[in-house]
């Protein structure tokens, strides 16, 4: 397999930096689409030694395929037709398509062509975008949103109405990275390639961006882009030393090692 991506990035590398397009190439791009909807390839995967590394040519695949694809009628069974140039990953799926897969699906769930879903997800009504790759066992609620090139890892829980952002531009950019065993409380949003570590677990409502300042409240210690593992994290503010209006940030009032994460229920953890 190895040989093969490499020849995939080869030559997504040499079709980007054409100005015309071929047969060849569409076939070179869906190739690669199919790969990374099968969980084959990803936009991002672990570097071995704690850090993440983006493939840019997997991204610039995903933007070809927009380009060579053309607008095209797609029905939603249920749900009336849609005009788009991604089809749904689940289209004309049968039964033995699902139990092969090993996920669950609930209506109107919607998942593009391009996103990997692990075995053992449950999918309740939410979104997952292209391009985005969702680990097993992994629950994403009601109204949830994965966005494009997101990594959730395995074992995590995105509670209703949570946004993960995505990102396909700029090509060098990460996108969201959600480790193991997370949970992300109702109503948050982490994005602008913010990384939440392994175990670490977000209150409801917690607003996370590149900017976001991350407060450890044991010690004071102000970070950005990136909560550190086992972190349990609340909405919080941060007032203006010059008597102004104070501004939201994220407070870790805690952190917890993996036996007692594995052990306590969220609310306990999250009781100050």
């Amino acid at each position: 397999m190895a040989e093969q991506i490499a020849k995939w990035e080869a030559e997504i590398e040499a079709i980007w930096d054409r100005s015309e397009t071929n047969a060849s190439d569409r076939a070179t791009v869906s190739a690669v689409m199919k790969a990374l909807d099968n969980g084959e390839i990803r936009v991002a995967s672990p570097d071995g030694a704690g850090g993440w590394t983006t493939h840019s040519w997997v991204k610039k695949a995903v933007l070809l395929s927009f380009k060579l694809n053309d607008m095209a009628l797609f029905e939603h069974k249920g749900f009336g037709n849609a005009w788009d140039k991604v089809p749904l990953k689940t289209a004309g799926w049968n039964e033995e398509d699902f139990r092969e897969a090993g996920f669950r699906m609930v209506p109107p769930a919607s998942v593009r062509h391009g996103a990997y879903i692990a075995p053992g997800v449950v999918l309740m009504p939410s979104f997952v975008n292209i391009g985005a790759y969702v680990g097993q066992g992994t629950m994403v609620d009601t109204w949830a949103s994965i966005g494009s090139c997101a990594q959730v890892g395995a074992h995590c829980h995105i509670s209703a109405g949570t946004g993960i952002g995505g990102v396909l531009e700029p090509l060098q950019a990460n996108p969201v990275i959600i480790e193991d065993n997370v949970f992300v409380g109702a109503r948050s949003e982490v994005v602008e390639g913010v990384i939440v570590r392994e175990g670490s677990v977000l209150a409801m409502g917690v607003f996370i961006t590149q900017s976001t300042k991350i407060v450890d409240r044991a010690t004071g210690k102000i970070t950005r882009g990136e909560v550190p593992p086992y972190s349990v994290v609340v909405p919080g503010t941060l007032p203006d030393p010059k008597s102004g209006p104070s501004l939201a940030c994220a407070v870790i009032v805690k952190t917890v090692d993996a036996k007692t994460r594995s052990k306590t229920g969220i609310n306990a953890l999250l009781r100050d």
